[in-house]
């Protein structure tokens, strides 16, 4: 089969390499969509992985061609979304369904060859079968940064018609605006420094984003809010200014949401550190999502909202591309040539 393998970093090759097999509790999946996240420019780029040469790709969705031993051969031919993240099943967080914070896991794409090729083998139980047939492979592939944003709405426990700002536009910022909107009726207040993220955000139904290179994003979430002030802030960019705007956009007794991954030091001023307390802020982490069934599986959950029309993920693919043209997209993320929201592998 072709897959792009990196060989060491900055290194990623269209290969000819042998087509993979399910072992027990296994499935081989063909791989129909997979998106490029934005810590596969870490891994590629900078070689952020654990072992050479390794498939990257985690972000994907597929048809089931073949199963291992032990797996139900009625799954053959049906479309998956796939969790990446392989527990150990052993460790207390694994023994409460915790497994985002499972202490010896696997992982497709970083720890194990990934989607970034026509064929990648997965268990079986981590598989997220298509709801319907309206869902499409490209879309049952955002499953993986939609149940992101899933579970950090859901921590954040949004009241029903809460005011919600996002500091950070780019997919997983506008799927946060997406689920809380389209499920908790959500006022949606959207920041970015990028005019074009802003603009895009506008044409998919979020007027209230702004520029806040253009607009103190503080004065008119004020002015949004009539002083209140937001009752939850998202922070989606992992960068310092983002995460201090998120202190001073929140209310009396809000809550701040770290979501975006910070590439180095996370740095507040002592005016925003004073508002966290003063205000009685509730500053909360989120990672990864729950995939479980306690109490409630969040990547089935995510597949079925968008399954039935109350999340549309479409429109955030914005590139399509082959296998072919090897490292050039995530080389391209990395230096922002261009606009881009979700770029997809489609093998």
């Amino acid at each position: 089969m072709k897959a792009l393998v990196l060989h060491k970093k900055g290194d990623l090759r269209l290969d000819e390499v042998e087509k993979p097999s399910p072992n027990e509790n296994e499935v081989l999946l063909r791989v129909k969509a997979a998106g490029i996240c934005g810590s596969d420019i870490d891994r590629v780029i900078h070689g952020g992985v654990y072992s050479f040469p390794l498939i990257p790709g985690h972000e994907f969705a597929g048809q089931v061609e073949q199963v291992g031993a032990g797996v139900d051969p009625n799954l053959v031919g049906k479309r998956a979304a796939v969790f990446p993240l392989i527990p150990c099943k052993k460790c207390p967080s694994c023994e409460i369904g915790q497994y985002a914070q499972c202490e010896d896991y696997d992982y497709i794409g970083s720890r194990r060859n990934g989607a970034f090729a026509e064929y990648v083998v997965a268990p079986a139980a981590n598989l997220v079968l298509a709801p319907n047939d309206n869902i499409t492979y490209e879309e049952l592939a955002m499953c993986e940064p939609a149940g992101i944003a899933m579970h950090a709405v859901r921590l954040a426990n949004i009241d029903i018609g809460d005011t919600i700002a996002i500091f950070g536009a780019g997919p997983i910022g506008l799927l946060l605006a997406m689920i809380a909107k389209n499920t908790r009726g959500c006022k949606v207040l959207l920041v970015d420094v990028d005019s074009k993220k802003v603009d895009f955000a506008k044409s998919i139904g979020f007027a209230d984003a702004i520029n806040s290179l253009e607009t103190d994003p503080i004065e008119w979430i004020s002015e949004q809010t009539d002083g209140i002030m937001a009752d939850v802030s998202f922070e989606g960019a992992g960068v310092s200014k983002s995460v201090e705007n998120c202190l001073l956009a929140t209310r009396k007794f809000g809550k701040v949401i770290g979501v975006g991954i910070p590439h180095k030091d996370i740095t507040v001023s002592m005016q925003a550190y004073q508002v966290l307390l003063r205000r009685q802020l509730s500053l909360i982490g989120t990672w990864n999502s729950l995939f479980s069934s306690l109490p409630k599986n969040e990547w089935k959950l995510t597949a079925n909202l968008i399954a039935n029309g109350t999340i549309d993920v479409s429109p955030l693919v914005s590139h399509r591309v082959s296998l072919s043209v090897g490292i050039a997209p995530i080389e391209m993320m990395a230096k922002r040539e261009e606009f881009f929201n979700k770029i997809m592998y489609m093998p």
